[in-house]
C-alpha cells in the first residue's frame, strides 16, 4: 500500500456527476477543495462518454492533492453515441489507464492511507457490478425478478448497453470481480481501519427508501452484506441510488454522496453539488434520510 505522510485536511465524496447534463458540467467546474491537502472521492458515474470523464476527473485532479475513483455503471455504457467503441472488460481497462494519464487512483491500483485527522485509514475504491440477488419480495430468481421489472416498466437501461464481454453476464462479471476485490481487502494490515468507495453500497438497507423497490436488483450484491464489519470500514462510500443520505449500521456509517440529475438536485435543500466531508466525520452527522421524493423519481430506470 502507497503511504501518505501525515498532513491537515479532508476527505471529501461525490457521485454521479452526470455532467452530460450543462447544469452538472457546471457544478463540477464550481468544485473546489478545502484546504490544499483535500482528497476528492468520486464513487462513479461521472459520464457515458469517455471524453466527459476525461474532463471531469482531469479537473477535479487538477484541483486536489488525490483524487480517487471508482467507476459507477455509466461509465461502463457502450452509448451508441460514444466514440471510443470498446465493451466491457475492454473499456474498463481503458478507462483505468485514463485515470492513470491523469493521476487518478483507481480499483486496479494500491490502496493510498489517508493520514489526515481521523486517519490513518485504507482508502479502497471498489469495482464490485451487482448480481440481482437485491430481488423484489416475493421473487426467488434472477429471471423471476426481471420479469417482474419488465412488468412494472422499471428497467435499467444497463440491460441494453452495459455489456460484459467477455463474461456471459454481468451478474458473472459481479461473482469475478468480488472475488479479487475480497483477496485484496483481506490482505490490508489488521490494525488499519479502512474507507471503502464503491458505487453501489455494500449492503441492501439503502435501497429500502427506494420508490421503485424492483430497481434494487441492480444495486449491488448481497455477497458483499458483511464487509462492513469483516473489513473494519470505518465509512462505507457509495452512489447510484441518487437518494443523499447518511445511514447507520452496525455502527458503520453510509454515505450516499450522489449529485443526480437536474430534476433531482433541485428541489433540495442547500446548495448543490455539496461535497461530503467524509473525514473527519462533520459534527452533527445522524441518518439524514431524504424528503419525500426526493431522488426517488423514476429516473430509476436510467440510471
Amino acid at each position: 500500500m502507497e503511504s501518505t505522510v501525515g498532513r491537515p485536511g479532508n476527505l471529501l465524496a461525490i457521485s454521479d456527476l452526470h455532467i452530460g447534463y450543462p447544469e452538472n458540467r457546471a457544478l463540477v467546474e464550481q468544485m473546489r477543495p478545502e484546504t490544499d491537502d483535500d482528497w476528492l472521492l468520486v464513487a462513479g458515474d461521472v459520464s457515458e462518454k469517455v471524453d466527459d470523464i476525461r474532463w471531469a476527473l482531469g479537473t477535479l485532479a487538477g484541483r486536489f492533492a488525490k483524487v480517487v475513483w471508482a467507476p459507477g455503471n455509466h461509465e461502463l455504457w457502450t452509448h451508441p453515441s460514444e466514440t471510443v467503441p470498446h465493451r466491457g472488460v475492454a473499456r474498463y481497462e481503458h478507462l483505468v489507464e485514463l485515470c492513470r494519464e491523469l493521476g487518478v487512483v483507481t480499483p486496479e491500483d494500491p490502496y493510498p492511507v489517508w493520514e489526515g485527522p481521523d486517519g490513518p485509514v485504507v482508502v479502497a475504491p471498489l469495482f464490485l457490478l451487482y448480481d440481482y440477488s437485491f430481488l423484489p419480495r416475493g421473487c426467488a430468481t434472477k429471471a423471476e425478478g426481471l420479469e417482474y421489472a419488465h412488468g412494472t416498466g422499471v428497467v435499467c437501461t444497463d440491460e441494453h448497453v452495459l455489456h460484459p464481454d467477455p463474461y456471459p453476464s454481468r451478474d458473472a462479471w459481479c461473482r469475478a470481480r468480488v472475488a479479487e476485490t475480497e483477496r485484496r481487502l483481506a490482505e490490508i494490515p489488521a490494525d488499519l481501519p479502512t474507507v471503502l468507495v464503491n458505487h453501489y453500497p455494500l449492503d441492501r438497507h439503502p435501497t429500502n427508501v427506494l420508490r421503485y423497490p424492483e430497481f434494487a436488483m441492480w444495486c449491488g450484491t448481497d455477497l458483499t452484506a458483511d464487509w462492513h464489519r469483516r473489513f473494519r470500514v470505518e465509512v462505507m462510500v457509495y452512489g447510484h441510488l441518487h437518494i443523499p443520505r447518511t445511514t447507520w449500521l452496525d455502527g458503520v456509517r453510509f454515505e450516499e454522496v450522489s449529485v443526480g440529475y437536474p430534476r433531482e438536485w433541485r428541489p433540495r435543500p442547500g446548495p448543490p453539488g455539496r461535497l461530503r466531508r467524509i473525514l473527519p466525520m462533520e459534527v452533527g452527522t445522524v441518518d439524514r434520510g431524504a424528503a419525500p421524493g426526493v431522488g426517488r423519481g423514476r429516473g430509476g430506470v436510467r440510471r
